[in-house]
């Protein structure tokens, strides 16, 4: 029985978001702090804000994530990814807090045509990976039993990311052009959260050396962007909504600030094998984002699901031109 509180960072993010969701579904006490409550970027403010909540063990999920963005703001984005994060480490260290850090699959440049597991050599081709990587050792250096958790292609039915982007498209273009040579593993952020969850439960009942270290956890399942584009208008599609005309671009008919791993692919059987931890076949987890964002019921006289226009009205302009965020996100 947890007693203490869960501490989550990033909670405006749509993993922080999620994590804050699954932590009440399942009972366990939480609290998820945003920049407004914690500026990962002051030192002291870390120091204070959890000695005030004396966490069982902190999840961070917060991170600069602009991918293209980072090429411009290079200082930033290891600022947040790696000073902030050894930062929170440290502190989480020195009050033996267990720590949980969330990482990503930009860490590794793609060469390799298999998945990528543990053990394989990172060498990311931006910054934002490069910041990334970078904050998994500063974590590790200042956290020796933390947990480093790498995951892939995240998305939710909230916060901006490339299923809801599709959806908007779907309204907006007539025509939506997708990269269709990188390759990686869809991972809902719901699952993503349950498994981070019982990473976290773990450390606090097993010996903690068990969960120090690199872990992936991902979707099961790979694709390319343009076959995820594919999968979501064939539910849209389903659920009777209107999806655009859908053509494959190559990368390098794609520009972009940020160079993007062809093959992203991430291993997670180390995870099941520690932890008993496996994710949903990605298809079938984009199912449930789906019926949450689209739903069921009647079409109105345009053809569209009641409430989705609003749902998603707010949703920022990730496009250039018709060959969207496929390499974006």
């Amino acid at each position: 029985m947890i007693e203490r509180p869960i501490m989550i960072t990033g909670r405006n993010g749509q993993l922080g978001s999620c994590l804050s969701d699954v932590a009440a579904l399942r009972g366990l006490p939480a609290v998820a702090l945003g920049r407004e409550e914690l500026d990962l970027e002051v030192r002291d403010g870390i120091d204070r804000t959890v000695a005030s909540i004396a966490p069982c063990i902190i999840i961070n999920a917060a991170a600069y994530t602009a991918v293209d963005q980072a090429e411009s703001e290079v200082g930033k984005a290891f600022s947040i990814n790696r000073d902030s994060a050894a930062a929170l480490a440290d502190v989480a260290w020195q009050r033996n807090i267990p720590f949980v850090h969330v990482s990503t699959d930009y860490v590794f440049d793609g060469a390799k045509r298999e998945a990528y597991d543990e053990a394989d050599v990172p060498a990311p081709l931006n910054t934002y990976g490069a910041s990334k990587l970078a904050g998994e050792a500063a974590v590790l250096a200042a956290h020796p039993l933390a947990t480093v958790v790498r995951s892939s292609w995240i998305y939710s039915s909230t916060g901006s990311n490339f299923v809801r982007t599709m959806l908007r498209l779907a309204e907006t273009r007539p025509i939506v052009r997708v990269v269709c040579d990188q390759h990686g593993s869809p991972t809902s952020a719901a699952d993503l959260a349950v498994a981070l969850l019982q990473i976290a439960e773990r450390s606090l009942t097993d010996d903690r050396r068990i969960a120090a270290g690199i872990f992936h956890v991902a979707g099961q399942g790979t694709t390319s962007w343009h076959g995820f584009a594919e999968a979501i208008f064939e539910g849209l599609s389903r659920r009777g909504g209107r999806p655009p005309v859908l053509e494959a671009i190559t990368t390098e008919q794609y520009p972009s600030a940020a160079r993007r791993p062809v093959n992203s692919r991430l291993d997670s059987s180390k995870a099941e094998s520690v932890f008993g931890i496996r994710l949903p076949a990605w298809r079938h987890s984009l199912e449930t984002c789906l019926d949450q964002l689209v739903g069921g019921g009647d079409t109105d006289a345009e053809g569209n699901r009641p409430g989705w226009r609003q749902r998603n009205a707010a949703l920022p302009d990730h496009t250039c031109g018709q060959q969207t965020v496929a390499a974006r996100l």
